[in-house]
Protein backbone atom coordinates (compact mmCIF):
# COMPACT_ATOMS: atom_id res chain seq x y z
CA UNK A 1 0.00 0.00 0.00
CA UNK A 2 1.28 3.36 -1.18
CA UNK A 3 1.22 6.22 1.86
CA UNK A 4 2.36 10.09 1.66
CA UNK A 5 3.15 11.56 5.07
CA UNK A 6 4.06 15.00 5.27
CA UNK A 7 6.35 17.05 7.85
CA UNK A 8 8.37 20.26 8.10
CA UNK A 9 5.65 22.36 8.75
CA UNK A 10 5.64 25.04 11.36
CA UNK A 11 4.96 28.39 12.54
CA UNK A 12 7.41 31.23 11.48
CA UNK A 13 7.25 34.41 10.79
CA UNK A 14 6.73 36.82 7.14
CA UNK A 15 10.03 36.69 5.40
CA UNK A 16 11.21 33.84 6.79
CA UNK A 17 12.14 29.92 5.29
CA UNK A 18 10.77 26.38 5.55
CA UNK A 19 11.12 22.67 3.92
CA UNK A 20 8.52 20.72 3.92
CA UNK A 21 8.84 16.57 2.84
CA UNK A 22 7.07 13.94 1.83
CA UNK A 23 7.82 10.77 2.22
CA UNK A 24 6.73 7.92 0.48
CA UNK A 25 6.59 4.15 1.20
CA UNK A 26 5.18 1.37 -0.91
CA UNK A 27 6.58 2.26 -3.81
CA UNK A 28 9.29 4.56 -5.50
CA UNK A 29 8.76 8.46 -5.94
CA UNK A 30 10.37 7.60 -9.45
CA UNK A 31 6.93 5.72 -10.22
CA UNK A 32 5.16 8.66 -9.55
CA UNK A 33 4.46 12.22 -10.97
CA UNK A 34 4.03 14.72 -7.56
CA UNK A 35 2.78 17.71 -6.07
CA UNK A 36 1.42 19.84 -3.50
CA UNK A 37 -1.80 21.62 -2.94
CA UNK A 38 -2.69 24.11 0.10
CA UNK A 39 -5.96 24.75 1.71
CA UNK A 40 -6.53 27.48 3.83
CA UNK A 41 -9.17 27.57 6.31
CA UNK A 42 -12.69 28.99 5.07
CA UNK A 43 -10.37 28.29 1.07
CA UNK A 44 -10.98 25.84 -1.67
CA UNK A 45 -7.80 23.24 -1.96
CA UNK A 46 -5.73 24.93 -4.20
CA UNK A 47 -2.65 23.74 -6.67
CA UNK A 48 0.47 24.99 -5.37
CA UNK A 49 3.45 23.01 -7.35
CA UNK A 50 4.05 19.76 -9.19
CA UNK A 51 7.30 17.59 -10.92
CA UNK A 52 6.58 15.52 -13.75
CA UNK A 53 7.72 12.67 -15.40
CA UNK A 54 11.79 11.73 -15.22
CA UNK A 55 12.90 15.03 -16.48
CA UNK A 56 11.66 16.31 -13.28
CA UNK A 57 10.27 19.33 -15.19
CA UNK A 58 8.63 21.94 -12.31
CA UNK A 59 5.47 23.52 -12.43
CA UNK A 60 3.93 26.41 -9.68
CA UNK A 61 0.73 28.46 -8.97
CA UNK A 62 1.07 32.35 -9.91
CA UNK A 63 0.83 32.53 -6.04
CA UNK A 64 4.25 30.87 -5.06
CA UNK A 65 5.94 31.48 -8.31
CA UNK A 66 9.54 32.21 -7.75
CA UNK A 67 8.99 31.87 -3.77
CA UNK A 68 8.78 28.10 -3.74
CA UNK A 69 10.71 25.17 -5.07
CA UNK A 70 9.26 21.37 -5.60
CA UNK A 71 11.83 18.94 -6.09
CA UNK A 72 12.39 15.06 -5.73
CA UNK A 73 14.82 13.26 -3.33
CA UNK A 74 15.48 10.05 -4.74
CA UNK A 75 17.70 8.87 -1.65
CA UNK A 76 15.02 9.58 0.84
CA UNK A 77 12.04 8.64 -1.35
CA UNK A 78 10.66 12.03 -0.71
CA UNK A 79 9.26 15.01 -2.35
CA UNK A 80 10.36 18.46 -1.05
CA UNK A 81 8.64 21.64 -1.18
CA UNK A 82 11.72 24.60 -0.15
CA UNK A 83 9.60 27.67 0.66
CA UNK A 84 11.17 30.96 1.02
CA UNK A 85 10.31 34.55 1.90
CA UNK A 86 6.78 33.26 3.36
CA UNK A 87 3.65 35.44 3.79
CA UNK A 88 0.86 35.50 5.51
CA UNK A 89 -1.32 34.67 2.97
CA UNK A 90 0.85 31.34 2.69
CA UNK A 91 -0.78 30.03 5.69
CA UNK A 92 -2.63 26.65 4.80
CA UNK A 93 -2.54 23.11 5.18
CA UNK A 94 0.03 21.26 3.17
CA UNK A 95 -0.71 17.88 1.29
CA UNK A 96 1.28 16.00 -0.93
CA UNK A 97 0.07 13.96 -3.55
CA UNK A 98 1.00 11.39 -5.87
CA UNK A 99 -0.55 10.12 -9.34
CA UNK A 100 0.13 7.76 -12.11
CA UNK A 101 -0.48 10.68 -14.51
CA UNK A 102 0.44 14.20 -14.68
CA UNK A 103 -2.72 15.43 -15.22
CA UNK A 104 -4.67 13.84 -12.20
CA UNK A 105 -1.74 15.37 -9.80
CA UNK A 106 -2.41 18.92 -11.10
CA UNK A 107 -6.27 18.42 -11.10
CA UNK A 108 -6.33 17.03 -7.44
CA UNK A 109 -8.16 14.07 -8.51
CA UNK A 110 -5.16 11.23 -8.10
CA UNK A 111 -6.41 9.33 -5.35
CA UNK A 112 -2.92 9.65 -2.99
CA UNK A 113 -2.90 12.28 -0.47
CA UNK A 114 -1.05 12.57 2.10
CA UNK A 115 -2.46 13.87 5.63
CA UNK A 116 -1.36 17.17 5.46
CA UNK A 117 1.20 19.50 7.33
CA UNK A 118 -0.25 23.04 8.74
CA UNK A 119 2.42 26.05 8.04
CA UNK A 120 1.39 28.87 9.49
CA UNK A 121 2.95 32.66 8.52
CA UNK A 122 2.96 35.61 11.07
CA UNK A 123 3.04 39.18 9.66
Amino acid sequence: QVQLVESGGGLVQAGDSLRLSCKMSGRSVVDYHMGWFRQAPGKEREFVAGVRGAVDATYYSDAVKGRFTISRDYGLNSVLLQMNNLKPEDTAAYYCVAGETYGSVAGGTTKLWGRGTQVTVHS
